[in-house]
């Protein structure tokens, strides 16, 4: 029997590790964009077309590559940054695996040019499919430019995978982000299809905050700072009434590495206690400083999961530390007595003797005197003040005494207010009312059928119904609108201005009503009937982020998209009590739909329950 198990040409294990390496274009981006900071580079430029399935460019002016460091680059596991199994816990660079460039070269069409400062002429590859095609010696400027073209030209399957250019840039995006925010001493530009999305200066990290978020977050910030020999905490917490129904402004950095930590996480929410509504994140921008001998990066190829030596003193202090500052900087309410001024004594009279106050008693003084004795005594120079009797107080009493007298009197001839039968008007039936239906524990409407009995889940009941109500008024484009005596201004980032933007003809469908707003301010002059003012925030950060989860391809998906969205928003919550009539409504509203059965997302709105079933549950 011949030997069956062989070794991979390199090509295909290339292939292989791509798929774990290189997800989508936001991945190559991350890659190049790491590359170029380990380059030591202060400006980095990256240049993008069609959402990265055309291009991903990435030009820095790092330290550049000799020939042969060029054409190592593109091996498998080689890497310029260790060199042994214990540099693996003295990691001070992005990358280490070596896997990277080797990867991207095996899915598409790369382009490398690199020069030294000391070298008079740089380097050329040329490669297609783990192939160099061409090395030359080239003219360019310092430092490092790698053009990825065709991204999976020879996997048509993952290519056919890939989302819409909306959804493909909006991950690049925040990659850029994340790189961005760690390195705050490096400028960055980013270009798409030409036109300039970000144009970030060196600066501190303050500025790259606000640049990368819009103008209006400098106020949301409130500074943490935190020093101890395990942990140094520095960075912004945003203030807990600019919350948000999304996590997009949540940003943790170890040793300038963006990572994932849902453990530190927790310890946020929990500093925030009290502070935020249900259903609220709240925003961070955080860089947290260790040892690199107590933290192991290598865990996944893309490096955002990181394991800790001793996590709950990390816990503690990232709590306390965010706790600390929320307190220091009035965010948090506290007790205190003293903080009023008016409670405290000046300096000045520390050395002052108390006197015993003096009390003035008037003697002249009777309230029963007439009004000649008052006018005597105002003009002795006492004002008194004296109160007036009821005129006609006699008065009141006439008539009592003949009726008590009188033991005589008929009380079957009087008639009281509260003996009205006002019922009588509507009629014997609409006295005996029957209910129907119950609420159970405020989540569940039972109700009675012909063969047994009907569980409808009020929420998404109420979802279905709002659900096809919003799809009606998008398709058909005849909705009305409930105009605002004061525009509503809401504050949004430019990527989810842009995310409103798209949708504005949709959100107009349904009733909404904007008029032109400043930079990263959205004015709302009219809503949908029905909705309260003080949901339209909500109800759009709520959009924002299913957008983000699921961006629509085709123009009904928008629209249904946005349905789903408001009805999600604006549905009837679990735990909330509803008297009868509003219970008989919901659960004939819900029968009234096209689909009573499945919930927009569907899940099962309701249950039935035969008698069978239930005489089955006795035996």
């Amino acid at each position: 029997m011949t030997d069956i198990i062989q070794l991979l040409p390199d090509h295909v294990a290339n292939q292989i590790a791509a798929g774990e390496v290189v997800q989508r274009p936001a991945s190559v981006v991350k890659e190049l964009l790491e590359n170029a900071i380990d380059a030591e580079a202060t400006e980095v430029k990256l240049i993008v077309k069609d959402a990265g399935k055309t291009l991903v460019q990435v030009i820095d002016n790092g330290k550049g590559m000799s020939v042969t460091d060029a054409r190592l680059s593109f091996e498998r596991h080689a890497t310029s940054k260790i060199k042994s199994a214990e540099d693996l816990f003295q990691l001070h660079t992005k990358g280490f695996r070596g896997e990277a460039l080797a990867s991207i070269a095996a899915i598409a069409h790369v382009e490398l040019k690199t020069k030294r400062p000391e070298d008079e002429l740089g380097t050329a590859i040329e490669i297609e499919g783990s192939q160099v095609k061409s090395q030359d010696v080239s003219v360019t400027p310092v430092g490092t430019s790698v053009a990825v073209k065709n991204l999976f030209f020879n996997i048509p399957a993952r290519r056919n995978f890939l989302k819409s250019d909306t959804v493909e840039l909006r991950h690049i995006t925040d990659e850029f982000h994340r790189v961005a925010l760690a390195h705050p001493n490096i400028a960055f530009v980013f270009y798409h299809n030409g036109a300039e999305l970000f144009h970030l200066p060196q600066e501190k990290y303050r500025q790259r905050v606000v640049h990368i978020f819009g103008n209006k977050t400098n106020e949301k910030l409130v500074p943490v700072e935190e020093d101890t020999e395990v942990l140094k905490i520095s960075g912004f917490v945003g203030k807990p009434e600019y919350s948000k129904k999304t996590r997009s402004e949540q940003f943790f950095f170890v040793n300038q590495r963006f990572i994932k930590s849902p453990y530190l996480n927790h310890a946020i929410s929990a500093a925030f206690e009290g502070l935020l509504k249900t259903g609220y994140h709240p925003s961070y921008f955080l860089n947290l400083t260790v040892n690199p001998k107590t933290i192991d990066i290598n865990i996944h190829p893309t490096k955002t999961e990181i394991k800790f030596d001793d996590e709950h003193t990390l816990y503690a202090i990232l709590r306390s530390a965010v706790k600390h500052s929320l307190g220091q900087f009035n965010i948090a309410p506290v007790l205190d007595f003293e903080h009023q001024s008016s409670l405290n004594t000046p300096y000045s009279y520390k050395d002052k003797v108390g006197k015993a106050p003096t009390i003035e008693v008037d003697r002249s003084f009777n309230p029963f005197a007439d009004d000649t004795d008052t006018a005597q005594s105002s003009s002795s120079g006492h004002t008194h003040f004296k109160k007036a009797p009821a005129a006609n107080w006699e008065g009141l009493y006439v008539g009592l005494e003949s009726k008590e007298n009188n033991s005589n009197t008929d009380f079957s001839s009087v008639t009281f207010e509260s003996d009205s039968k006002t019922a009588s008007v509507f009629g014997d039936s609409a006295v005996e009312t029957h209910k129907t239906t119950f609420q159970l524990q405020h989540k569940y409407i039972v109700s009675t059928l012909k063969s047994g009995m009907l569980i409808v889940d009020q929420n998404r009941a109420h979802q279905r119904v709002l659900y096809e109500n919003f799809l009606k008024h998008v398709t058909i484009k005849e909705a009305t609108s409930q105009q605002l005596l004061f525009p509503l201004q809401l504050e949004f980032t430019p990527d989810e201005c842009k995310i409103i933007e798209e949708l504005k003809a949709n959100l107009e469908h349904t009733g909404f009503a904007f008029s032109e707003g400043s930079e990263n301010t959205i004015t709302i002059t009219g809503v949908p009937v029905g909705v309260p003012e003080s949901e339209v925030s909500s109800i759009l950060e709520q959009l924002i982020s299913d957008v983000k989860q699921d961006v629509p391809d085709a123009n009904f998906s928008a629209a249904d998209l946005l349905a789903k969205s408001m009805a999600k928003s604006l549905a009837i919550k679990n735990g909330q009590a509803l008297n009868h009539t509003e219970q008989e409504h919901l659960v004939n509203s819900l029968f009234a739909c096209k689909e009573p059965n499945m919930s927009p997302t569907n899940k099962p709105t309701f249950v039935t329950m035969s008698v069978d079933d239930i005489e089955n549950k006795f035996n």
